[in-house]
């Protein structure tokens, strides 16, 4: 039996504003990545994340970012890694907070936008930050994208890593996301990225961007909250899933294999 969380990024709203029906996405999905109120979110959006995510079951996590409101944390910073490993601390205890007293439990964390793909290329950024969220709480899953910068260093310092497949942008044969300012790098036809996960699920593999098959050793896929029809993209997903023999959705801190293997 394969074992899949259904991962998506949530909590992207500030103030009035919100992007997403995050509490339908929270009843399709096992589990969440929370923004804590750098390139997304606020106390309130925190608040009502946690509380949904405890309502319904499904893993909660933190997606941290670049202090980039205006930009929704796509913009490249240059932060050096001592001050962006304190920002990374300040996000998770914010989040954090509110779990403790919803008495939930956070159970991992990921790299957000332009701050997440700087990491995933640069060792020497991955690692101050994986530090301070190993100093913050060493029982966090690390999720990312597989082979990066970032799944090296927490391998490294033996954290828990879970490698995630994104599935509304196309991905270079290296693996490596292709940057969200050229053409095709996100998937916008929900057919498109039906056939891209079915053939994930059959096969093991991803067709990347300049054609070639290349294979995908993941155990979560994420879809974007802010993604026009994600609930339907959701739902569409969740059936790939579960029409697919041997396949199960479960989330990362419940699945019984160990996600250092």
């Amino acid at each position: 039996m394969r074992l899949i969380d259904l991962n998506a990024d949530l909590g992207e709203g500030f103030g009035d504003y919100r992007i997403a029906d995050d509490k339908s996405l929270m009843s399709i999905i096992s589990s969440a990545n929370i923004a804590c109120g750098f390139h997304a979110g606020d106390a309130n959006t925190m608040a009502e994340s946690v509380n949904s995510a405890k309502e319904l079951g499904i893993d909660l996590g933190a997606h941290v970012g670049f202090p980039d409101l205006m930009g929704f944390g796509r913009r490249r910073m240059q932060i050096d890694g001592e001050t962006m490993a304190k920002y990374v601390i300040y996000q998770l205890g914010a989040l954090a907070g509110f779990a403790r007293v919803a008495d939930y439990p956070l159970s991992h964390m990921s790299f957000h936008g332009a701050l997440g793909n700087m990491a995933a290329e640069d060792e020497a950024l991955a690692m101050p930050l994986l530090q301070a969220v190993k100093a913050f709480d060493p029982s966090l899953i690390i999720s990312t994208t597989a082979g990066n910068a970032v799944e090296r260093c927490a391998r490294e310092l033996n954290m828990k890593v879970a490698c995630t497949l994104l599935a509304d942008r196309a991905y270079h044969t290296d693996g490596m996301l292709v940057s969200r300012g050229k053409p095709g790098a996100v998937i916008h036809d929900p057919q498109a990225i039906s056939a891209r996960i079915r053939q994930w699920l059959t096969e093991g593999t991803l067709t990347s961007i300049e054609g070639v098959k290349i294979p995908m050793a993941v155990s979560s896929i994420l879809l974007h909250g802010d993604t026009a029809g994600a609930v339907a993209l959701a739902k569409r997903i969740r059936q790939e899933i579960e029409q697919t023999p041997d396949c199960q959705i479960r989330p990362l801190s419940r699945q019984l294999v160990s996600l250092n293997n």
